[in-house]
């Protein structure tokens, strides 16, 4: 590979200094990128647009968030696996994020994380602890059910 003289080659990793962003040129004029958060996106003519969601929305996540302390069967699949290609793990909720699940098995004390990307369902021995927001009110598993006409 040819470099050109007086070019200096600066190694790629954690101690490489970044570059500042330089501003482009249109014609005569230079015209800075705008700065976008992240979520954000950028119109077409350049303004700045930021998501900001309205309300925590009913997700795995917040369900299992809402029954921490319960025993609960999860059904796992595991693709393309010949060991175990669908497994069901038992235990107490501990915790639950966007991305996994945390249970305890009492008998054992055995700790797991689990993926909720391979979460088929879930089963729960008693009632499922349940409300999310719908239509400016908030649904929860005491909120009566309505019957729908059917004509």
């Amino acid at each position: 590979m040819a470099t050109a003289p007086n070019a200096h080659i600066m190694p790629l990793g954690a101690n490489a200094p970044m570059a500042p962003m330089a501003p482009m040129t249109l014609g005569m004029q230079s015209v800075m990128p705008p700065a976008v958060s992240s979520g954000s996106f950028v119109t077409p003519s350049g303004g700045n647009i930021v998501a900001v969601p309205v309300a925590e929305e009913s997700y795995v996540e917040n369900i299992l968030r809402l029954n921490r302390g319960k025993m609960a069967s999860f059904y796992m699949t595991y693709e393309n696996n010949r060991e175990w290609n669908a497994k069901i793990f038992r235990g107490i909720i501990e915790a639950a994020g966007r991305d996994h699940i945390i249970i305890s098995d009492p008998s054992t004390g055995m700790r797991y994380l689990l993926l909720t990307l391979n979460l088929d369902y879930v089963t729960f021995d008693g009632p499922i602890n349940y409300e999310y927001p719908f239509q400016g009110g908030t649904i929860t598993s005491a909120t009566p059910m309505t019957a729908t006409s059917r004509d």
